[in-house]
């Protein structure tokens, strides 16, 4: 235990401070203390982190986690490391992991300025923009088609801001409803009480294939602010950063980041065995080689 510890120990004791000790701990010291990790996942975010049963998470960003963790019991030499996965939403996966609850979150958040004053981001590992799902029956092809309309987003979320800033700027007259997750919003399109869900592109495009009527949907409306995906942990914490970048990089520059894109994104994935057909962004591309952490312009 180091010195500045011994300090906390002792105002604890004396009562003089509340803080939990497991939230000032470094991840790594937290980690191999408890000899547990505890990470989080989406359930409904395809083909990044989602459930398919009552069992484990999975996907694209689910496989980034368990690297990341094979490479902390590497590190801490735990090869029996006790792994713990909890769900996490948009409104609470960054409190909970401030607070302690939980150490890394891979999966579908956006890297911004805003959350960077609470959180710390690793390389990015993927990039995406706002887009909107909506019936085929509705009419709805552009922005403009929302005029006088109700939109769905997610509370919590970037999209939320990104369409109501849209909407503002344009002076497009439309009500923005919050779903408190990406199925309840999906739900508010399906059951008419949306014509359209605002949501990152690639989200759309799993919630779609993995609808109850895949072909009455279609993703449209220009792509409004590139936004890059990272994984998510605690700030000042460098030790954990760079083993967490340093996974990555290492998945970038051997080529298992490559394949592990083409069978999330270009082969059928689970449940349904839907394709996405979506192909890796330019920018992404580029991210393989400048393995840049930098957040949404």
């Amino acid at each position: 235990m180091n010195a500045s510890n011994l300090v906390a120990l002792a105002l604890i004791s004396a009562g003089l401070l509340t803080v939990s000790p497991v939230v000032s701990a470094q991840t790594m010291e937290k980690i191999a203390s408890s000899n547990k990790i505890t990470v989080s996942y989406r359930e409904a975010a395809v083909p990044f982190s989602y459930l398919i049963g009552p069992a484990k998470p999975t996907g694209f960003a689910v496989e980034l986690t368990e690297a990341i963790i094979d490479d902390v019991r590497q590190q801490l030499k735990r090869p029996n490391l006790e792994v713990a996965y909890i769900p996490v939403g948009a409104q609470n996966r960054i409190p909970l992991l401030v607070n302690g609850t939980y150490d890394l979150e891979c999966g579908s958040t956006t890297n911004t300025a805003a959350r960077g004053k609470d959180v710390a981001f690793a390389i990015s590992h993927f990039y995406t923009g706002t887009r909107l799902l909506a019936k085929k029956t509705s009419g709805i092809k552009s922005y403009s088609d929302l005029a006088n309309k109700t939109v769905a987003s997610t509370a919590g979320s970037t999209n939320e801001k990104v369409i109501r800033k849209f909407a503002a700027d344009n002076k497009i007259d439309m009500q923005v409803v919050l779903g408190k997750d990406y199925d309840d919003a999906l739900q508010m399109v399906e059951g008419d009480r949306a014509v359209a869900f605002a949501m990152d592109d690639i989200l759309l495009f799993g919630l779609r294939a993995n609808s109850k009527d895949p072909d009455s949907l279609e993703v449209v409306g220009a792509t409004l602010q590139v936004e890059p995906y990272g994984c998510m942990l605690r700030k000042d914490d460098a030790d954990f950063k760079k083993l967490v970048d340093g996974t990555i990089a290492r998945l970038m520059r051997s080529g298992e980041f490559s394949k592990l894109y083409v069978k999330w994104f270009e082969s059928p994935i689970p449940p349904k065995g839907v394709n996405l057909n979506m192909p890796m962004s330019e920018q992404l591309k580029r991210n393989l080689t400048e393995l840049s952490d930098k957040p949404a312009m």
